[in-house]
């Protein structure tokens, strides 16, 4: 089974109904393409927490009952009323009505006592056996409110009057006169001491004592933040939502500008203000005491949004694809049901919000392996390729098909023929996915032994070690190496920088001079331990020299001499450049007694090999360095007329260690 999940400010929900995962199919392609729903994944792996949670067109109002046993709902069309059932996970039954119902309250702990406020001025009781009593209101009704004790329904509507009949009696008793001229949009009372509050259209809220049936309280004075929605729309802001809160000390009020006020009832000043940010009507506020930290539910046509009731700090939002009539959240739990304008009821789990209710237990394993085996998306089906990678694999007379969807700077391919291409144009990938899988599980073993913990990541370290000295210089900027979304960047060996490339290196030309800088600096320390190392061997062989005497072969003489006059050079360019050094380092450096003999040796400058730094250098650049340098020890060479080329040189000598001259 899966579950759409949406993670709005890293608070996951899961859309158990009215998403992707559970759509609805009608009945005439069902049976016309009952075959191929059998293959379709969508379809196969929906999940139906309650079977046929849905309308013919939309649903407009639903509520859950005292005993949390049933669910009640009323849509169109046709006009009817469905009640569903928890242990039979479906529907119980449904009842049609004349008229469609906007909005209705349950009168019974169970579902067997309903009253409708219908759109035609009609209000209408249903009972277990069905349609019982119906009775008419002279104004259109916008809001039902039930008070237990005296068994009176209030009806709000367009006038300034509050209808009230009574249930026991069955009768209307008079009325309550409100000073909303335009209306009454919603009607409330206090579960703690019973208090009637209603929000005007004229964008007030009174408060109203249901045994004086006098106003108490009034507050008239609401001033919101101004924000960018409010300069458009310039009609008068109405409250169009209520909600007391259980502790009967607080009231939550919804305005038509979008906006929430939360109050104390000790106080005519708002402590907090909420904005939506939509500019929409606010339809429902619930208080949830479910969790560990109370929080506000608050939804409008477009949005559902949780947050803090104590700060205001969002907590995670609901988007549903489409408008939100009603939202109704299941006591005690993370789960919320919505009517939509749509098919479909939505049905949302928030695990963070609450646990699953206890008849829909299961929503915890399902969520639990869902985060063991997260979705595939939809992407992981195809492969993206560059132009060159296209016809590395034979597959560029392709372009231009429907084979290949170009994308960006290049094409995405089925997954499956781009495995069948590869294994093609590269017969060796297995051998080398077998030697790769070797070395990463050696090289995972190695982890295991003591070593000095680094910062850096296996992979792409220069750019790691970049991102750390930009975040040290950034005191408050987010840690990249610990990104979700860039973690396989410096894990998987596929992400690595080139730092090699052409095209790193005209994007980075400060990085690449700034690295050859320190290998040629590098190179030439290792150039001078080698000189070192080979000084002290040809001192050694001197010594070596005078103890073999005469018996020394032919090809030993010319080593010898190669090495002394190699030792010559050396000791002379050294001579030459160490100025900043101390006398002392001269004389131990300088070798003793002895001549060097004549020799031209081919592929050497000044009779020793060229070094690695020499050999990066361009042609012109090495050309002009031999020649200045031959200018300077006496060394010319020129070319004749016919072709000829003439070579001049100064001989030189040194002092052997035994004192002789050669």
């Amino acid at each position: 089974m899966v579950l759409p999940v949406t993670q709005a400010n890293n608070v996951k929900v899961y859309t158990v109904s009215g998403g992707l995962g559970s759509r609805s199919i009608p009945d005439w392609i069902v049976r016309k393409r009952k075959r191929q729903l059998k293959k379709d994944l969508e379809y196969s792996t929906r999940v139906e927490l309650i079977q046929d949670f849905e309308f013919p067109q939309a649903s407009n109002c639903i509520r859950t009952s005292r005993d949390g046993n049933f669910v009640i709902a009323t849509g169109t069309y046709k006009p009817q009323m469905r009640v569903y059932e928890y242990a039979e996970a479906s529907m119980k039954f449904e009842r049609h009505t004349d008229c469609e119902s906007l909005k209705f309250e349950v009168l019974s702990d169970d579902w067997t006592k309903t009253v409708h406020l219908q759109d035609d001025r009609w209000i209408e009781f249903h009972t277990q056996g069905g349609h019982h009593y119906r009775t008419r209101i002279p104004k259109h009704g916008r809001d039902l409110a039930y008070h237990y004790p005296s068994c009176d329904l209030l009806v709000s509507a367009s006038t300034h009057e509050v209808y009230r009949l009574n249930l026991e009696l069955g009768r209307f008793s008079t009325p309550i006169q409100t000073d909303g001229t335009e209306g009454v949009n919603c009607a409330e009372i206090n579960p703690a001491h019973q208090l009637f509050g209603f929000g005007t259209a004229n964008g007030t809220v009174e408060l109203w004592d249901p045994r004086s049936k006098a106003r108490v309280g009034l507050l008239n004075d609401i001033k919101i933040p101004a924000s960018v929605v409010d300069e458009y729309n310039k009609e008068p802001m109405q409250i169009s939502a209520l909600k007391f809160r259980n502790d009967g000390l607080t009231m939550a009020a919804g305005t038509s500008t979008g906006h929430t006020l939360l109050y104390d009832l000790r106080s005519s000043v708002p402590y907090l203000i909420k904005d939506h940010q939509y500019g929409l009507p606010i339809k429902n506020i619930h208080f949830h005491e479910g969790g560990e930290t109370p929080r506000v539910i608050v939804s409008d046509k477009k949005v559902i949004k949780i947050w803090d009731r104590n700060n205001g700090k969002h907590f995670t939002s609901i988007e549903p694809e489409t408008d939100i009539n009603d939202v109704c959240v299941v006591e005690q739990s993370g789960l919320l049901f919505t009517a939509q304008e749509g098919i479909q009821m939505g049905a949302y789990y928030v695990p963070q919000l609450g646990p699953a209710p206890r008849w829909a237990s299961f929503l915890d394993n399902i969520t639990e392996e869902m985060e063991e085996n997260p979705n595939r998306d939809i992407y992981d089906e195809y492969k993206f390729v560059t132009r060159k990678e296209l016809s590395a694999l034979g597959l560029d007379h392709l372009m231009g098909t429907n084979v290949l969807k170009a994308y960006m700077h290049g094409f995405f391919v089925d997954l499956r023929l781009y495995e069948q291409a590869k294994l093609i144009a590269n017969p060796f990938a297995y051998d080398e996915y077998r030697q790769k899988t070797v070395r990463d599980k050696i090289e995972k073993e190695r982890g295991s032994r003591i070593r000095v913990n680094t910062k850096l990541p296996a992979v792409n370290k220069e750019v790691a070690k970049s991102l750390l000295e930009s975040k040290n210089k950034k005191k408050n900027g987010t840690d990249v190496l610990e990104d979700d979304r860039f973690k396989q960047m410096f894990a998987d060996p596929e992400f690595e920088v080139d730092t090699e490339s052409k095209e790193y290196q005209l994007l980075h030309p400060n990085t690449v001079k700034k690295r050859r800088a320190i290998d040629s600096d590098n190179e030439d320390e290792d150039e001078e331990d080698e000189e070192q190392q080979e000084e002290e061997s040809d001192v050694d062989s001197d010594d070596s020299e005078r103890m073999s005497g005469d018996s020394e072969s032919e090809d030993d003489l010319v080593s010898k001499i190669r090495k002394e006059r190699g030792l010559h050079v050396r000791s002379k360019k050294k001579t030459q450049t160490s100025i900043r050094s101390d006398a002392g380092k001269k004389q131990k450096n300088k070798p003793k007694n002895g001549k060097r003999a004549l020799e031209m040796r081919m592929g050497t400058d000044g009779g020793r090999m060229s070094s690695r730094n020499e050999d990066r250098k361009s042609f012109g650049e090495r050309l002009k360095s031999e020649k200045s340098q031959r200018r300077n020890e006496g060394h010319r060479v020129s070319r004749t007329a016919l072709g000829g080329m003439e070579m001049s040189f100064t001989p030189q000598s040194r002092r052997r260690r035994g004192g002789g001259g050669r």
